[in-house]
């Protein structure tokens, strides 16, 4: 390998990295991380829409249009998904999310 004019080796070129891919559970159509929401069931007990992605608990991923919202919870996925049931209190709140998708 030649040296620059400092007299080092230039640094190796490092691959891409690739974006994680995870799957929607309503429609199980896979897509990168960034464009699906995940929904937490954390360790207090509650179920909550994830933003940052990052929150500590078992996740579960939609896509961001009312159609997989709607068929998540007509088939109960995400409780499948998350391995709990969805409280009522719980479940308003995601439904309200849901409603104020496109």
């Amino acid at each position: 390998m030649a040296e620059t004019s400092s007299g080092r080796k230039p640094a190796p070129k490092l691959p891409a990295r690739r974006a994680p891919v995870r799957t929607c559970v309503a429609c199980q159509e896979s897509t990168t991380k960034r464009e699906l929401v995940r929904i937490v069931h954390a360790p207090s007990g509650s179920v909550e829409v994830d933003a940052t992605g990052k929150k500590a608990g078992r996740g579960a991923y939609l896509h961001r249009q009312k159609s997989c919202w709607q068929l998540a919870f007509k088939k109960h996925a995400l409780e499948r998904a998350l391995k709990t049931s969805i409280g009522p209190e719980n479940l308003a709140l995601l439904e309200q999310y849901a409603a104020a998708l496109e």
